[in-house]
């Protein structure tokens, strides 16, 4: 490599090594999110496919496959499989939300319409499942299946808990193994499912993914609060606007007095909010070491993921996803 591995980003370093079987994986999304008779829905899956997401739930399905040595083409379906159920997900979650953006560009629901959003991502969980069923092995539909099950799960419980100022961080970190760490989790441990890996290696790939798929949710949480709006996709505050209990308000209002519970009351629970209010939450959040905190837990997890593949051989593909726990944390530096 010409230029200094150090200067490159750990994703983009993995992104270069797996790169044909990425294009593989590109080349069957585009094939499977076609559609004979509503052209629509390539449209709508296009927007968001297109719009220059890093790819890494499939890149660690495409890892965790060849660092265990797999040789065969079904973690390409199975990478493929991922990325079509992160898009649904995405696509459901703007219009839960009501989000305005999406990895910097309007989102689809926006753009068309909530009904539109919701029956592609339908759309995309089907082709999703048939895309496992072609691996042949039950125990990867099982994993991507209790996935599937999970990250809605995690969702509901984000929905009626998000606005509860008693939400704790234990809660919090179920939400965020639901919605985010439980796709990390069956990425990387279907990778080694299908490679015919040893029960301790499949662990340990599981236990990588769900590490760093908590220590990412948490960064995201972070970077909302004081992230730029071209790093996140999103616009800086989009959290606290839709009113969600993160795990740095979290923090926050475990230390508050009771004028600065009045105002978490009000803005998150009652979601009165006021030219201004967005930038006092943030004075609260520095005035009790929330971020600092929070941050303190995303390293410690990230540790936890770089920890758990220490198990499994020596190679160059676990050399990029140790960093790539690094980097996950590096983005709020």
């Amino acid at each position: 490599m010409m230029l200094d591995e150090a200067q490159v980003k750990p994703h983009d370093r993995l992104a270069s090594r797996l790169a044909d079987d990425m294009a593989a994986v590109n080349e069957m999304i585009a094939e499977r999110m076609a559609s004979e008779h509503a052209p629509r829905i390539p449209q709508v899956t296009a927007h968001l496919v297109d719009a220059g997401g890093k790819r890494l739930r499939p890149m660690l399905v495409l890892a965790a496959a060849r660092l265990c040595g797999y040789e065969g083409p079904y973690h390409v379906h199975l990478a493929a499989t991922v990325e079509f159920i992160h898009t649904a997900t995405l696509l459901h979650d703007d219009v839960v939300d009501e989000s305005g953006q999406r990895r910097g560009r309007p989102t689809a629901n926006l753009l068309w319409d909530n009904k539109s959003s919701v029956l592609v991502g339908d759309y995309l969980f089907a082709r999703a499942f048939q895309l496992m069923t072609e691996t042949g092995s039950l125990r990867v539909l099982d994993i991507l299946a209790n996935a599937s099950a999970t990250i809605a799960e995690g969702e509901v419980l984000q929905l009626t808990a998000a606005r509860d100022l008693a939400t704790g961080e234990d809660t919090y970190l179920k939400i965020v193994r639901g919605k985010t760490a439980a796709l990390f989790s069956a990425a990387t441990e279907v990778g080694g499912v299908i490679s015919g890996a040893a029960d301790a290696r499949v662990q340990a790939l599981f236990e990588y993914g769900d590490a760093l798929g908590i220590s990412f949710q948490i960064v995201d949480d972070l970077l909302d609060y004081g992230g730029a709006t071209a790093a996140i996709g999103k616009n800086v505050g989009d959290d606290f606007r839709e009113r969600k209990l993160t795990l740095p308000v979290i923090k926050a209002i475990a230390q508050a007095d009771t004028d600065e519970r009045a105002f978490w009351t009000r803005v998150i629970e009652k979601g009165v909010q006021k030219d201004g209010d967005l930038d006092h939450a943030m004075t609260l959040l520095d005035r009790h070491g929330a971020m600092v905190a929070t941050r303190v837990e995303a390293v410690a997890w990230a540790e936890k993921a770089k920890a758990a593949i220490m198990v499994l051989p020596d190679h160059e593909l676990r050399d990029m996803l140790h960093d790539l726990a690094d980097y996950v944390v590096a983005r709020i530096n």
